[in-house]
């Protein structure tokens, strides 16, 4: 037997992950980094063993401590996993938009798993890291991990991963492609590459579109362990420490979209599972590979496994809800009952801060043909170019409710929506069969609903305007 396949435990196991050459269009080799077959599923289980580890060293986890972190769900997994083998107990916090097999996973491991609303600004005692530094410091023995700011976080990619990557391509790779998260992956491993190269490899970073690190603006997307959301009620933002934007050279930024799509099909034609930040990270590195050029080495990290995301983006309800799937074209789809894009007037815009004044006056104005609107109110602003996105409608307003509202003495036209908010509206996905959407739509108390395409809000629908378009016996 050889040794090398016989460990003493399973934090052996953490990292040492193979290169697989991936085919793609161009002459530039692209390598896949998989990072998902480590013992715990993801490029994190490297840095929880290393934050571990040295908080041990630091006299700051103790035996019969507690590891308590935030996290998506992927540093949580490696930290719980860590915790497991030496003794440790375990505390997660996470939102509720996490997928359901992360969190299953966090709890197959022992963790204890707090889960949190989504959408609270930093500075919110309920948002995951303020809440999780609350539990820390409250709980006996326990050490928060705090990935976003702990330097173990990218020195765990500098000692193990980017070392790994120059041995396994023989000094040959040229470009390494990472998401940015914590940042901690691409800062470890990119300044490892660059010292050892003397500067020859370029690292770049692959980040959803909307991401504040990709220069947009942070509202949210659906790509889980990437990017930097930026809440609109956030009193400062601050940029993880552990991310160092000086090792990076560039940021390709990936819409939500297209992440998907390379995830899915690079399961379906060559048989890599890889999860969402996966696909955002692959897509950027056909980027960087289509003008790297015939000796180019391009290295992209795939982070974590698809098998943590079968309930979403391999979930093909999932993906049509959210208007990630076009549907069926030749049967008829909720966007045939929908105004054509480009059409201003197919959705008005309100927000949580509009007063009530103001949201009248639009009701008004839209209220044609005796159809009374009834809109979503996110919780930023939006104008023209910039459509709310699936997790920023908060509720819905009525013309009938703020009158009523008015008259009874419960509002006056300066409060804020967010005072009145009613339930938000249904929503389905542009590429949805129109027959389903209706039969859906005709059990609802309310008659319209918000059609999402790529996870933004596209257009108002109603049961009449879709009905027109079922066949009979529907």
């Amino acid at each position: 037997m050889d040794a090398m396949d016989v460990y003493e435990s399973a934090l052996g196991l953490i990292g040492g992950t193979p290169l697989v050459r991936l085919r793609t269009e161009g002459a530039a080799a692209v390598y896949a980094k998989l990072e998902y077959l480590s013992i715990g599923g993801s490029a994190k289980d490297r840095i929880g063993l290393r934050m571990v580890e040295q908080a041990e060293k630091d006299g700051l986890l103790r035996p019969g401590g507690t590891v308590v972190e935030a996290t998506s769900g992927n540093t949580g997994i490696g930290l719980a996993l860590v915790a497991a083998e030496k003794g440790y107990r375990s505390l997660v916090v996470v939102t509720d938009r996490v997928s359901e097999e992360k969190v299953n996973t966090l709890r197959a491991f022992g963790a204890e798993v707090v889960i949190k609303p989504s959408g609270h600004p930093r500075q919110h005692p309920e948002h995951p890291m303020s809440f999780a530094a609350h539990l820390a410091a409250t709980t006996p023995g326990g050490w928060l991990a705090n990935q976003y700011d702990n330097p173990a976080n990218p020195e765990a990619h500098y000692l193990t991963t980017g070392p790994e990557i120059w041995r396994q391509t023989r000094g040959r790779v040229t470009h390494l492609v990472s998401c940015i998260g914590t940042g901690g992956t691409i800062s470890g491993a990119g300044r490892y590459l660059k010292e050892v190269s003397d500067g020859g490899v370029q690292v770049i970073g692959a980040d959803p579109a909307s991401s504040v690190y990709a220069g947009g603006d942070g509202r949210p997307y659906f790509i889980e362990a990437a990017g930097h959301f930026l809440h609109p009620d956030t009193e400062q933002d601050v940029w993880p420490t552990s991310y160092h934007p000086d090792v990076v050279d560039r940021i390709v930024p990936v819409a939500d979209r297209r992440a998907l799509h390379t995830l899915r099909q690079l399961a379906r034609d060559q048989g890599l599972l890889a999860g969402g930040s996966s696909g955002t990270a692959l897509a950027a590195a056909h980027e960087v590979a289509a003008g790297a050029g015939a000796d180019a080495v391009v290295v992209v990290i795939l982070p974590d496994s698809g098998r943590q995301y079968l309930s979403k983006y391999f979930n093909d309800t999932w993906m049509l809800r959210l208007g990630f799937l076009d549907g069926d074209a030749d049967a008829p789809r909720v966007a045939d009952a929908t105004p054509q894009d480009g059409d201003s007037a197919a959705l008005p815009y309100l927000n949580t801060r509009t007063p009530v004044g103001d949201a009248l006056n639009v009701l008004r104005a839209r209220n044609l043909a005796g159809v009374e609107p009834v809109l979503p109110a996110g919780p930023c602003p939006a104008g023209p170019d910039r459509r709310p996105t699936a997790p920023e409608l908060a509720g819905s307003v009525t013309l009938a409710g703020l009158e009523a509202a008015l008259q009874d003495g419960g509002a006056t036209l300066g409060d804020p929506l967010s005072d009145h908010l009613e339930p938000p509206l249904p929503q389905f996905g542009y590429g949805e069969p129109a027959h389903e959407a209706h039969g859906t739509l005709a059990r609802h108390p309310r008659d319209t609903a918000v059609v999402l395409r790529d996870g933004c809000a596209q257009a108002l629908v109603t049961s009449s305007g879709l009905s027109a378009l079922v066949p009979t016996g529907h």
